[in-house]
């Protein structure tokens, strides 16, 4: 006589996935397909602003995080090529959060890259006058490494490709603005 053994999880209509909460980007000063302020707002360029970076969290970062990293980036910008307007990593995995006005006030380690704007730190936002709205992605980064080889030169580019080729996971926050 063969028996047939059913696994009890089965029987009792119990999942053995585990279902683990999803990498997430909250900020108490921008959301989802918002209008940012004028704090976010480059000071320059025909743009009169605050210049300010918003206050940024993340909480459940996939599992073997080894760093983190932060960008704002336009993909509508007039350029072909879209447009970075902050770039921070080498974060460590213990940080969860960025106040408001962070890049002066970064952990020790991390790095901010050269905006387009052709300078290391937070560049605000500036699309073209009249244009329609642009949608500007701040995204969080969860590493596989603990830092990149990386310095206040680097370009969005060469910062896009080392995340992209060290990421495990990534959450982000698409807030928009235009210009009358």
């Amino acid at each position: 006589m063969k028996i047939k053994l059913v696994p009890l999880a089965f029987c009792l209509g119990v999942s053995l996935t585990s279902h683990a909460a999803e990498f997430s980007l909250m900020s108490a000063d921008i959301a989802d397909n918002r209008t940012l302020s004028r704090r976010e707002v480059f000071n320059g360029f025909g743009c009169e602003g605050g210049n300010t970076s918003p206050q940024l969290s993340w909480s459940n970062a996939p599992e073997g995080t080894k760093s983190f990293a932060v960008t704002v980036y336009d993909p509508d910008a007039p350029t072909g090529s879209g447009w970075w307007h902050w770039t921070v990593v080498n974060l460590p995995s213990t940080v969860r959060s960025l106040p408001r006005g962070a890049g002066a006030h970064l952990p020790v380690g991390a790095v901010q890259g050269r905006t387009d704007y052709g300078q290391p730190g937070f560049g605000g936002v500036c699309p073209p006058l009249g244009d329609k709205p642009h949608h500007y992605q701040f995204t969080v980064w969860a590493l596989k490494v603990e830092k990149l080889p990386l310095d206040e030169q680097a370009s969005g580019a060469l910062v896009g490709y080392m995340l992209n080729a060290n990421v495990l996971g990534k959450a982000t926050i698409t807030p928009t603005y235009a210009r009358p």
